[in-house]
Formats: structure tokens, C-alpha cells, sequence
């Protein structure tokens, strides 16, 4: 069977999928239409945004298509008229109703950002920074009406870089899920595959991120600061206090083995763009930040307006 036979609807909202959709086009598959989730008011003047995996689906010539929901009988029926022969889902960031799911004939495959079942849910990426994980990966999975319950078909390990950021992270993890993809399909719809149940004794979640979520406590230690800071620059922004206002943290570099003696959050170092503060073990030079009602800046264009001794959390 070639690609071209097989009518595709893709559903997915974020770069990751916008890099998973490109991919399936250039790959021949015959994608007949593409599902985002609605445009939403992006920055402070809240300006109406499209979704980079509609973007990508214009720029290709894919019908798109942008319920609020799909477990509507409008949303079913539009999916239907489609006749797909497959769904596939990245990152759509919605579950698919068992009717949706029962439609195509060779079923829904999913793209999920983890090796499952670690970090099901809705920030696996994320997750997977803040616990200080080595690794983390993608899998390719048979769907149900669950919550990244479905069966494995396929996973690929995707090492993490002690100074990756969620952004960083999940373009190497869009490469990797598009090309396991891609050399998944066909040995799926071939019946080559023999999917594996997941093992629920190693089933962990992840939960949206919050504001709340991001804010720093400089007790900890260095490396976990640096991880929280990794893990949130994209959004909210990991958040602490300085001279009684917020400021915003958006990147750091690790000083582990720093055993200078210090109060937590005290600053040892601010000069020629070092800005080093203390944590309850080692050290962060901060590389970004951003205070209250000011400009996003690099410590090498501010750290002269700080000195040691003062101290950020207080």
C-alpha cells in the first residue's frame, strides 16, 4: 500500500505538531484534514493567535478544522464525513470520545512525549525537567477513550541535556516522535506490530502548570532551582523577589559543587555579567531575568545593578 492510499486527519495544536504534520505530507500520506484547538489571544495585548500546527497545515494546503469541542454530534459527524482510513495525534490537548475513535479503520495512534507510562497527562516535557531526568522519550501508542492509556506500538529514548528548556526538549523530542512515526505507520496497518499493554504498577501523571507553580524557593538545592527555572522559562516563567518586588528567572547555569558559605538566595557574585546567588546547596548564575514592570534582560546587560550580599527571595 502506498502512503498516498492511506487519508490521514491529524489532530494536533503546538510546534510538536506542526513538525509531526510537515512530516507526514512530506512523507506522501494523504492528509485530508487537520484539527486545532480554536485561536487564542496571545501577550499583554492579547492578540487573537493561531496555533502553529494550523499555520503549518495552511502552509501546506490542508483543509483545517477548529472545534471547541469534539464530543459534539456537529464535531462527530464532520470527522465522519471525512471517511479517514487514520487518526493520528499530537499533542491535540483533548481526549478523543470513543465514537471519534471508533471511526477510521485502522484506528487512532497518538504521539505522546514520554515512554509511557511514565508522565501521562498534560506536561510529560516538563515533568521530565523538573524531576532531573537523563532521559525521557517519545511513544507511539493505540488510543483509547483513556488518558495516555493505550497500548505501546513503539517508543525511542531521547537523552535531556542538563541545560535543556522545555523549548529545547521538545524540539529534539518533535524530531524524534515524527520519525518513529513515520516508520511506525506502516508496519501498524500492516498488522506487523504487536502493541504492549502498559504497565500500571509504573503509571506516574502530570498536571497543567499553574502560576503558582513557578515560584522559586532558593532553599532548595542549585540543581533543583535550575530545573524548575529549565523546565517553566517557556511559560509562566519561574518567579522570586527581590527588594519586596517579583522578578522573573527565565535562565540559569549550574554551580553544584559551589560550597561557599552563603544565606540561600544571597548573592556572591555581580560583576562582568556574573550574577551567582546562593542555594541551600550550590549555586545558579542567573543568565536572564526580567523584574517587575521591566524588560526581559541578560545578566551580562544588568548584573552591575546588584551586589553581593543582597538577597533575592527576601
Amino acid at each position: 500500500m502506498q502512503t498516498s492510499d492511506i487519508k490521514v486527519v491529524f489532530m494536533g495544536t503546538p510546534e510538536l505538531s506542526a513538525t509531526v504534520l510537515k512530516g507526514l505530507s512530506d512523507k506522501g500520506y494523504n492528509v485530508i484534514l487537520s484539527v486545532s484547538q480554536p485561536d487564542k489571544p496571545v501577550g499583554r495585548k492579547h492578540i487573537l493567535t493561531a496555533p502553529p500546527a494550523k499555520v503549518q497545515a495552511q502552509e501546506l494546503g490542508v483543509e483545517v478544522y477548529q472545534p471547541d469541542s469534539l464530543k459534539t454530534d456537529e464535531a462527530y459527524e464532520f470527522i465522519k464525513s471525512r471517511e479517514p482510513d487514520l487518526i493520528i495525534t499530537a499533542a491535540y490537548g483533548k481526549i478523543l470520545p470513543q465514537r471519534m475513535l471508533d471511526i477510521p479503520k485502522y484506528g487512532c495512534i497518538n504521539v505522546h512525549a514520554s515512554l509511557l507510562p511514565k508522565y501521562r497527562g498534560a506536561a510529560p516535557v516538563q515533568y521530565s525537567i523538573l524531576n532531573g531526568d537523563d532521559v525521557t522519550g517519545v511513544t507511539i501508542m493505540k488510543m483509547d477513550a483513556g488518558m495516555d492509556t493505550g497500548d505501546i506500538l513503539t517508543q525511542v529514548e531521547v537523552p535531556i541535556d542538563i541545560n535543556d528548556h522545555t523549548d529545547t526538549l521538545m524540539t529534539k523530542l518533535a524530531d524524534a516522535g515524527r520519525d518513529l512515526l513515520l516508520d511506525t505507520i506502516g508496519d501498524y496497518i500492516e498488522g506487523k506490530i504487536t502493541s504492549i499493554p502498559q504497565n500500571a504498577d509504573k503509571v506516574t501523571l502530570t498536571y497543567p502548570i499553574k502560576p503558582e507553580d513557578a515560584v522559586l524557593d532558593l532553599n532548595a538545592s542549585a540543581r533543583q532551582v535550575h530545573d524548575k527555572i529549565r523546565a517553566l522559562s517557556s511559560w509562566p516563567g519561574c518567579s522570586t523577589v527581590f527588594n519586596g518586588k517579583r522578578i522573573k528567572i527565565y535562565d540559569s547555569r549550574l554551580e553544584e559543587d559551589d560550597n561557599e558559605e552563603a544565606a540561600p538566595g544571597e548573592i556572591t557574585k555581580a560583576s562582568k555579567g556574573d550574577l551567582k546567588v546562593k542555594c541551600g546547596k550550590g549555586s545558579i548564575y542567573i543568565l536572564e531575568l526580567q523584574s517587575e514592570g521591566g524588560k526581559r534582560l541578560k545578566a551580562i546587560d544588568c548584573a552591575h545593578n546588584y551586589k553581593p550580599g543582597q538577597r533575592f527571595g527576601i
